[in-house]
């Protein structure tokens, strides 16, 4: 079935992990744009003002309390939204939690906690809005946007765990959107990937090295990753990389993977994923253990953010006849930079 979605002043859209990051930046975007929108996060008072917010500006908004991990906390996100406008037209699977630490260093408990997050709560979130979206009685299109990551594609080390939870929600993403297709429902499935954006992610991760963690480069603008959301909210999308950077780790993984290793446990783990100047925070407050929403889009990376992405826009564009010169320049731009870059936390003065 060839869905089609609604524009998006037209729509509900429920977004989790909203107090924060991506999450926030997409929902004050959506509301300035006519959605109606349900945000939700673990921190009420965040949610609150937030709501007021966009109420204040003339948006309309509702929030719902819940940690994702649980499967009748995102069951009262979806209540919320039928309760305040009805339904939903787009669901945004966005909240996530990381943790900054080594594999064998890293305990069972804190991983298990993770998944609870990144995978379960993609998957309860996932199964609660397609069941929603196949039985509305007008038949219209809705759309699953599930936030990946480039470590869907490509691991790292030092987010190793993290990178997994990544790889079983693009497993799950690229299997439900079969299902779906094949049951003929009305509902688009996309998976997005960001590459490193600056948000508060390594400020909110759990961490266990004994410095703080930090971004590498190239690192992109919140914005870069809203705007692929809400474009796929209204035009059925498979999947999407936010940020030429992603794309160029992604490919060059898979061309490439012994290389990519090698990349991985030298550069990149040793210069640009350690902050040598800055130690640790001890006994700080993390997103795996309890909510840190404080509405902050951004985070603290020292070096340069791009605040566009030619690559995206050009492959978010299917009529574009530049959309591969383009992308191809990208690729180019991120792979040269991945080999030169020795960790100065600069990035090419273009976007790619």
């Amino acid at each position: 079935m060839a869905v089609k979605l609604k524009k998006l002043k037209n729509q509900t859209i429920v977004i989790t992990g909203a107090s924060s990051g991506i999450g926030l930046v997409t929902a004050r975007m959506a509301a300035k744009r006519g959605a109606s929108v349900v945000v939700a996060a673990r921190d009420e008072a965040s949610l609150r003002k937030l709501v007021e917010e966009i109420k204040r500006k003339g948006g309309k908004a509702a929030y719902a309390v819940a940690d994702v991990g649980k499967e009748e906390d995102v069951r009262r996100i979806a209540q919320t939204a039928i309760k305040e406008f009805g339904g939903f037209d787009t669901w945004v699977n966005n909240a996530g939690v990381s943790i900054y630490g080594m594999i064998e260093e890293t305990s069972i408990d804190d991983m298990k906690r993770l998944f609870d997050t990144n995978f379960w709560g993609v998957i309860y979130g996932s199964r609660i809005a397609a069941k929603h979206l196949k039985n509305r009685p007008s038949k219209e299109g809705g759309a699953i946007i599930n936030i990946g990551s480039t470590l869907s594609d490509r691991v790292v080390p030092i987010q190793g765990i993290y990178s997994t939870s990544k790889h079983a929600v693009k497993g799950f993403t690229d299997a439900f959107r079969m299902e779906l297709e094949m049951d003929d429902a009305p509902i688009s499935v996309t998976l997005i990937k960001p590459a490193a954006i600056n948000t508060p992610y390594p400020q909110h991760a759990k961490n266990y090295m004994d410095v703080e963690p930090s971004l590498p480069p190239p690192v992109y603008a919140p914005e870069v990753v809203a705007e692929t959301i809400l474009h796929a909210a209204e035009n059925p999308t498979r999947d999407a990389f936010a940020g030429g950077g992603g794309k160029a780790l992604s490919a060059l993984g898979q061309y490439a993977p012994r290389l990519a290793d090698t990349i991985m446990e030298t550069s990149l783990f040793n210069s640009t994923q350690k902050r040598p100047d800055k130690p640790a925070r001890r006994n700080r407050r993390n997103g795996l253990e309890g909510a840190t929403g404080t509405l902050k889009e951004r985070g603290e990376y020292p070096g340069h953010v791009a605040e566009s992405s030619a690559y995206t826009t050009a492959t978010l564009n299917p009529l574009s006849t530049t959309a591969l010169v383009i992308g191809g320049a990208g690729l180019a731009i991120a792979a040269a930079y991945a080999f030169g870059n020795k960790g100065n936390g600069n990035t090419p003065s273009r976007s790619s």
